[in-house]
């Protein structure tokens, strides 16, 4: 099947109209372009699938590096510049969405577009032609494993980890049905700390981390709440340093408390996380500073919102709860900050907070390169 390519839509797929009028949802095709495509999956008002054939080619189309592209990184077949401003046009539709027709500044990236990620998690591949376990990633769109022989976006010391633990697994005749995936992550030293899942057991407790933000330590659990790209994550601390005024700091979705205790640690802060391994973590980062650090949902514990505070907001995908933002709106703290991995659900939430909040600035930043996942700051001052 052809289809003329409209446009990227947020999740990162290419966006066509079909002569039916149905809406079609494609990987690997860019904006412009004619391609041929298989479906993948078939709705009566829309389809989703990949191209396999580009008949006319977009001059912002690049050679993907890894032949696992579209499972790991989909967006390697976009040259970088046009990734950046394709990702703040993204964010600008996100809040298009909302009804709120807002400047968005060009996507800030610290220009290291491969091996960035400090984690990373293969499946593990059984191939019948040389009887040995090989990793792998589930193919886009199904729950078949590619095996894989290379892939770029991950730091080295994690694939070369990788590749050391499969040549062992393959020296004891260990078997690919045995495992649900190999967890591996490093620091920013390069030290790597990696687990294997076993099938039908408990996780394994992997060895502590430790990293460096703005100049303050931090330990944390491979498998747990951690940036994946520290040094753009550090660019973004340093953005919310700045656009902290007052003394008193709240820091909800802490996590481990990288957000608070890089920005605040010298004023009156409380960090509010709910998820138990995290808190003791916090706890942990926190033991040297005078932070409250409160184990609870971020929506439970409203009372801690004043009028004289700076609010930060890091939550999940699925965005802030309804009761939280009802809270801001009503007690109206003199400064939100909000931090997110969904612009979708970002923007949901502030177009909530516009009658009492002016929406200084929306900065995209290139978290996850050749992905199309962006991370969004905005910076909202009571009016």
């Amino acid at each position: 099947m052809q289809a003329r390519i409209e446009k990227f839509i947020p999740g990162g797929q290419a966006l066509a109209t079909l002569d039916n009028g149905k809406k079609a949802f494609i990987w690997g095709a860019l904006p412009g372009e004619l391609v041929e495509f298989e479906i993948t999956k078939d709705k009566k008002s829309y389809c989703e699938g990949i191209a396999t054939k580009i008949i006319e080619t977009a001059p912002e189309r690049a050679i993907p590096r890894d032949d696992c592209f579209l499972a790991t990184s989909p967006w390697q077949i976009v040259n970088y510049e046009e990734e950046l401003k394709q990702k703040s046009l993204l964010v600008k539709e996100c809040f298009l969405q909302q009804h709120l027709n807002l400047d968005v500044l060009p996507t800030i990236t610290d220009g290291m577009d491969y091996h960035y990620r400090n984690k990373m998690e293969y499946s593990l591949y059984w191939s019948h032609d040389d009887n040995q376990i090989h990793l792998a990633f589930h193919t886009r769109g199904t729950h078949r494993k590619t095996p894989i022989e290379r892939s770029s976006i991950e730091r080295p010391e994690i694939f070369q980890k990788a590749q050391e633990i499969i040549n062992k697994l393959n020296a004891e005749h260990a078997e690919a049905r045995t495992y649900q995936s190999l967890l591996i992550r490093c620091d920013q030293a390069g030290k790597t700390s990696a687990a294997l899942f076993e099938n039908g057991k408990s996780h394994p407790v992997m060895e502590l981390l430790n990293d460096r933000l703005l100049d303050y330590d931090y330990s944390y659990s491979p498998n747990g709440f951690f940036q994946i790209n520290l040094p753009v994550y550090e660019l973004v601390l340093e953005e919310i340093k700045k656009n902290i005024s007052t003394q008193k700091v709240l820091d909800l979705y802490a996590g481990v408390g990288s957000i608070g205790l890089s920005v605040a640690r010298d004023k009156d802060l409380t960090l509010v996380e709910v998820n138990g391994a995290a808190f003791a973590e916090m706890q942990t980062n926190a033991k040297d500073t005078k932070a409250k650090c409160v184990l609870a949902k971020s929506e439970d514990v409203t009372d801690y919102i004043t009028p004289d505070c700076a609010v930060i907001l890091d939550p999940p995908r699925a965005g802030c709860d309804r009761k939280l933002i009802d809270k801001l709106n009503e007690v109206k703290p003199a400064k939100i900050i909000y931090l997110s991995c969904n612009p979708i659900t970002q923007a949901r939430d502030i177009a909530l907070l516009t009658d009492n909040y002016s929406i200084d600035k929306l900065q995209p930043y290139n978290f996850f390169p050749h992905t199309p996942h962006i991370e969004n700051l905005a910076i909202l001052t009571k009016v």
